[in-house]
């Protein structure tokens, strides 16, 4: 499923229009990217929870040459289901 096609979805589910469940979607989308970077966590209880971690310096290597690289550290999204959302798409 594309982000179209998830956006159908919502306003059919949602009984509102295209144009009402875009404009949710682009809302939810910008907090998110607002708000995760301070809160470092948005817990949606038994749907989902976001969580911005740490990822360490490391070493890699460059795949074309094999010569080793220095990769930086870097924050990161971690996204976990939440255990009623788990069940529902597990059942």
């Amino acid at each position: 499923m594309n982000k179209s096609e998830f956006i159908s979805a919502l306003s059919r589910h949602g009984e509102m229009s295209k144009t009402d469940a875009e404009k949710f979607f682009q809302a939810f989308r910008h907090t998110l990217e607002a708000e995760l970077p301070s809160a470092g966590k948005i817990v949606f209880p038994g749907f989902c929870t976001f969580e911005v971690v740490e990822k360490p310096a490391r070493k890699g290597r460059n795949p074309a040459t094999g010569q080793e690289i220095d990769i930086p550290a870097k924050k990161s999204v971690k996204f976990k289901a939440g255990k009623e959302f788990a069940d529902k798409v597990n059942s």
